[in-house]
């Protein structure tokens, strides 16, 4: 039942509305949820890349290959953000934590309930303030992070949703955006719908 109601919430609000404009806001405000977002990328990169070692000792190789490219799109996301953070005279720092690993079953609901917590409520946020501050570089790698927690929410929907005829799979392609980690299944590769990279560029994560 908690796995039902996971999965229609999940594809319930697969599209979002855009952020609405706020009142302005201080510069200091933004800063802040950029370090936020740096810390939560490269605690997500971690987080999944434990996921993935234990997807494949539980013989789950299709999920360990959608964490390991989860992982990656998080790993660019952290990158973009710190770069930004770099470019308003901040030094990025981040603690990263020892992962909490769980089943493959565990550990998708946990990556699903986080992926939903970014997507619904602190991108949408962090994105209505860098509007609100006017800045256009915050904006964009807040944007870009936001729209591939899309992609990772519904993705590990699906494999929640799969997970019993996915015991025993072998490990598939995934195609991770370079420039801002929108992450697609083999099928679905194309040009990168939110940064326009071109697809041969994309990077092929099994």
């Amino acid at each position: 039942m908690q796995t039902l109601r996971i999965l229609l919430a999940v594809l319930a609000l697969v599209f979002l509305a855009a952020p609405m404009a706020a009142a302005p806001a201080p510069a200091g405000a933004m800063v802040d949820n950029l370090k936020t977002a740096y810390e939560g990328e490269s605690n997500a990169h971690a987080r999944y890349v434990a996921f993935a070692m234990q997807a494949d000792r539980e013989g789950y190789g299709e999920v360990a290959s959608l964490f390991r490219a989860a992982a990656r799109a998080e790993q660019i996301h952290a990158e973009n953000h710190a770069a930004v953070l770099r470019r308003l005279g901040v030094v990025p720092v981040v603690r990263v934590e020892g992962p909490v690993v769980g089943t493959t079953r565990d550990n998708l609901i946990a990556a699903i309930e986080g992926e939903t917590a970014e997507r619904d409520r602190m991108y949408p946020e962090f994105i209505t303030n860098a509007r609100s501050a006017g800045d256009a570089n915050a904006v964009r790698t807040l944007t870009w992070a936001w729209e591939a927690e899309k992609d990772h929410a519904f993705l590990c929907a699906m494999a929640l949703m799969n997970l019993d005829q996915l015991k025993g799979s072998r490990a598939v392609e995934y195609y991770v955006c370079p420039g801002c980690g929108h992450t697609m299944t083999k099928e679905q590769l194309a040009a990168c719908p939110t940064c326009r990279t071109r697809k041969e560029k994309a990077e092929r994560i099994v």
